[in-house]
C-alpha cells in the first residue's frame, strides 16, 4: 500500500508511540487526523508534522464521552474529506495487583482500551463497506496473548483487542477492507511508570524505542500484514502460551516474585 495522500485517523497521537507513527506517516506523504485530549500537545505535534512536510488536522476529543466515536468520525471527515485508514492506538496501562485497582480505574481502562476502539471502528465501517476499501490498524500488545502478573486488567483489554481484530478480519474476508493487528513488547514511553521501567531493567526484559516500533508499524501497514508480533523472546512466549500454557506458568513464577517488590501500594 502506498501511503502518500492517504487520509489517516490516528488516535493516541500525542503519546510516545503515536507521535513517532505520526511523524513517519507525514514523511510518507499521508494526510493525518491527529486525535487526542490535549489541544496544546496536538498543536505542537501538528507543527512537527508540517515541518516534516506533511499535513495534519487536530481533533480534540475524549473518547470516553458518550457518542464521542460517532462525533469524531463526522468531525474527521469534515476536516480530511474522507478516511482511508484508522489506526487505533489510544490506550492506558496499570501495573498493580488486581485487589488494589479501583472499580473506576478498571472501567476507565476497559472503556479506553476496548469500548472506544470498537465503537470508533463501528462508526467508520459503513463508509469502508460502501467504498469496499479501507484499512484498520489495532495497536495491541504481547500481553494480548500472554497473561502477565500484575497487569491483569490491561492484559484483559489487549486480549479483547486481539480477539476483536481476528473476528473483524474474518467478518470482512469477502471485502477489500484490511485489518492489521500489531503486538509490541514493552516500549520506552512515558506511559510506563518509573517502577515498571525499574522492573523491566532488573528482570532483563528488553524494551524497544518508540521510533523502532513506529517504523515496524508503518512497514506492516504498507505491506498490509494481518498480524505483527514485535520482540523476542516475548513473541515466542506469547506463541508458547497458546499451545503449552502450563510451561509458561512455571516460567512466570520467578517473574511474579520479582515484580512484587516493585509494586506500589495505594495509600489507605
Amino acid at each position: 500500500m502506498q501511503l502518500s495522500q492517504q487520509r489517516i485517523l490516528l488516535t493516541g497521537a500525542t503519546g510516545g508511540l503515536g507521535r513517532e507513527v505520526a511523524l513517519l506517516l507525514a514523511k510518507k506523504g499521508a494526510i493525518l487526523g491527529l486525535v487526542g485530549r490535549d489541544s496544546q500537545k496536538l498543536n505542537a505535534l501538528k507543527q512537527q508534522v508540517e515541518q516534516a512536510g506533511g499535513r495534519a488536522e487536530c481533533l480534540v476529543v475524549n473518547l470516553s464521552d458518550e457518542g464521542a466515536s460517532t462525533a469524531l468520525i463526522q468531525q474527521a471527515k469534515a476536516a480530511l474529506g474522507h478516511i482511508d485508514i484508522l489506526i487505533n492506538n489510544a490506550g492506558v496501562l496499570d501495573f498493580i495487583e488486581l485487589q488494589d485497582q479501583s472499580d473506576a480505574r478498571i472501567a476507565e481502562m476497559v472503556n479506553t482500551n476496548v469500548t472506544a476502539l470498537i465503537q470508533l471502528t463501528r462508526a467508520i465501517l459503513p463508509d469502508f463497506q460502501s467504498a469496499n476499501k479501507g484499512h484498520f490498524v489495532f495497536i495491541g500488545s504481547i500481553f494480548g496473548s500472554l497473561g502477565f502478573p500484575h497487569f491483569a486488567t490491561y492484559c484483559a483489554t489487549k486480549f479483547a483487542v486481539h480477539g476483536f481484530s481476528q473476528a473483524l478480519r474474518r467478518e470482512l474476508v469477502n471485502t477489500k477492507i484490511g485489518v492489521t493487528y500489531v503486538a509490541p513488547r514493552g516500549i520506552d514511553t512515558p506511559m510506563n511508570a518509573p517502577n515498571v521501567d525499574a522492573m523491566w531493567k532488573k528482570s532483563g526484559n528488553a524494551v524497544d524505542k518508540p521510533d523502532k516500533v513506529a517504523s515496524l508499524i508503518v512497514k506492516a501497514l504498507e505491506q498490509e500484514k494481518q498480524e505483527l508480533f514485535i520482540g523476542q523472546p516475548q513473541s515466542f512466549f506469547a506463541w508458547l502460551n497458546g499451545v503449552f500454557p502450563s510451561a509458561v506458568n512455571i516460567g512466570l513464577k520467578q517473574q511474579t516474585a520479582l515484580a512484587a517488590e516493585f509494586l506500589k501500594k495505594p495509600h489507605p
